[in-house]
Order: C-alpha cells, then sequence, then structure tokens
C-alpha cells in the first residue's frame, strides 16, 4: 500500500426530496480511500451506505434525489462538478461499481460477451476481435470456467455465482483506479461467498486499485478490509483501522454491533439484539442518533449531536462519552 489517496469524500449531503418531506440519506459523510486499500462501510440497512455509493457516481433518481453538498474528489477532481458527458467518460474508467444483485445488474436479452464487450471497446477502441479476446481474458481473470463458451451464453444460462463474476469482470475491465462493491455477496451462498470475496480479494492486491466494501456483515469485514467506517442514520459515527476497532469499539453502535455476531468458539445463549429502531430520516432528533437506543444515553446526548473525538491512532467516534477521557 502506497498510502496516496485516490478518494477524498467531504462533508457529503445527499438528500430525497418526497411528498412527505425531505429525507436525509446522507448527512454530512467524510472519508478518504487509499491506493491499495480495503475500506469497509458497516450498518443496518436504511443508514446511508448505498446511497453514499451512488452519490459517489452520481446515479442518484433525478426527480427525487440529489447531493445538495460536499465534494467527491478523485484524481484530484470534484467529480460533483462534472457534466453527464463527463462522468460517462469517468464511470468504469476511473471509478465502477458491483452492485447487490447480479441478476438486475445484466441485461437479460444480450449475450454475456455482448455486455462485457461495450466495456472494454470504450476503454481499448480496438476491432471486435481484438475486443473479444480482451473479454476472454477478464473473464479469465474472475476464474469463469469455459470463458470461450460464456460469451455466447445469455444471463439465464449462468448461474448466480457465474453472473456475480462477470458483473465484476465488467467492473475491473477498464482497471479503474476506485472500485465499489456493495454487498457483492448478498446473493449467493456461503460457499460461493467465501470464493468471491477471495477473487475480490486477489483481484484488488494485484492491481493495486482502491476498494470501498459495503456490507453489513463484520466478518466480512475483518477478512476484505483494512479500515472500517461505520454508519448510522446518515452519519459515520466511527471509523480506524479494522483492528483497532474489533479490539476497542468506542461507539456504543458499534459496541452493540461486534457484541450481535455470535462466538463461534463460545457457548452462546440468547443472541445479543439492538432494542428500539433507527430514526426516520425525515425527522431527525437533534442530538445523537443513537441515543434513544443507547444504554449509556445522558441529557447532553439529547440535547446536540456529539463531536467527532481521537479514540486511538487514526481511530475517531462521534460519542460524548469519549470526551471525558
Amino acid at each position: 500500500m502506497t498510502g496516496e489517496t485516490v478518494l477524498e469524500v467531504r462533508d457529503l449531503h445527499t438528500h430525497f426530496f418526497l411528498r412527505r418531506g425531505v429525507v436525509q440519506a446522507v448527512d454530512g459523510v467524510s472519508f478518504s480511500l487509499r491506493r491499495g486499500e480495503v475500506l469497509g462501510l458497516v450498518g443496518e440497512s436504511g443508514c446511508g451506505k448505498s446511497v453514499t455509493a451512488l452519490s459517489l457516481l452520481r446515479l442518484l433518481p433525478k426527480d427525487a434525489a440529489r447531493t445538495v453538498r460536499g465534494e467527491v474528489v478523485l484524481d484530484g477532481e470534484n467529480l460533483l462538478d462534472k457534466s453527464d458527458r463527463e462522468m460517462r467518460q469517468i464511470r468504469g474508467q476511473k471509478i465502477a461499481m458491483i452492485l447487490q444483485d447480479p441478476q438486475t445488474s445484466l441485461n437479460p436479452v444480450f449475450t454475456i460477451g455482448d455486455q462485457l464487450q461495450e466495456a472494454v471497446a470504450r476503454q481499448n477502441g480496438a476491432g471486435r476481435g481484438s475486443v473479444m479476446q480482451r473479454v476472454v481474458d477478464v473473464l479469465r481473470r474472475v476464474k469463469l470456467a469455459a470463458p470461450e463458451q460464456r460469451i455466447r451464453q445469455y444471463p439465464h444460462q449462468l448461474s448466480g455465482g457465474m453472473k456475480q463474476r462477470v458483473v465484476g469482470a465488467i467492473a475491473i475491465s477498464c482497471e479503474p483506479q476506485v472500485m465499489i462493491a456493495d454487498e457483492p455477496t448478498t446473493a449467493l451462498d456461503v460457499t460461493i461467498q467465501l470464493q468471491y470475496l477471495q477473487l475480490l480479494k486477489e483481484l484488488q492486491a494485484s492491481t493495486d486499485m482502491a476498494m470501498l466494501f459495503i456490507t453489513h456483515d463484520f466478518g466480512v469485514v475483518a477478512k476484505m478490509c483494512d479500515r472500517v467506517a461505520v454508519m448510522y442514520a446518515g452519519r459515520i459515527v466511527e471509523s480506524g483501522p479494522v483492528r483497532e476497532v474489533f479490539d476497542n469499539p468506542a461507539h456504543p453502535y458499534t459496541q452493540a454491533l461486534i457484541a450481535s455476531v455470535p462466538k463461534m468458539r463460545q457457548e452462546v445463549g440468547l443472541l445479543h439484539t439492538i432494542e428500539g429502531q433507527p430514526p426516520a430520516l425525515s425527522d431527525l432528533p437533534e442530538g445523537c442518533r443513537f441515543a434513544p437506543r443507547c444504554e449509556f444515553a445522558e441529557a447532553r446526548c439529547q440535547a446536540a449531536y456529539p463531536d467527532t473525538f481521537h479514540a486511538g491512532e487514526e481511530h475517531s467516534a462521534s460519542c460524548w462519552r469519549l470526551a471525558d477521557d
């Protein structure tokens, strides 16, 4: 890992404008991503992880959502200042994304070869013969068996694991600097999940690309990531090196999430649960958003949102309890 920062997100705010009000799906998110590292983004469903990823790529539904403030700096340029035409050149070539469900990521009426060819041709601009050879080579890189046969098949003729490999092949075909993997193993069974995670790790290491890995699973974070950012109700509440956060979680929400993971080598009775529900993003409280569910909540937690405090080397969290340390 070189330590060079390739992506920096600063104070990102993305809102959905609905009839019932404004939903603050992403509310002041900041993080950086270095070349060759994997940053895990963790949190409950609805906390803003996927919306953050779509905001980076400018793929939000135009009629309902808008990034109202912030910067997304890639290669020294703010993507939020780019035109739609410029973004079409940047997506895939500089920053790419693997979506959750390969079934909806692939077009059912085109062959695998045609769909990969479009991505490869954009980068190479070569003739069909050399492009198709490149397509076969990319499929080999993601360890898809019999790639010469697969390029003539349609998505419905492939298993879930095969389709997810094809989606990964499309994402890496232009060798982007930054890869976003949005829960890429959700639709796979446990055995295939492990194989696919290992494949992603190998591809990331061989290309030295930076990766933002979105997941619910702390076990996956431990296996895949160098650093982790924990998200709750539209904000990052804790971030730091994976080992530091696992060994010394500083925010009560992170502590509760880690406590919820079963310990396979210990006898376990009832699993730990987090009581209550996250707040509605259209009606957020003034204070800490986790306070109604937090066993350590005090009056000051209800009154104002906590500052971000230092909790260790490159480790920080937004919790008033850290102000007393």
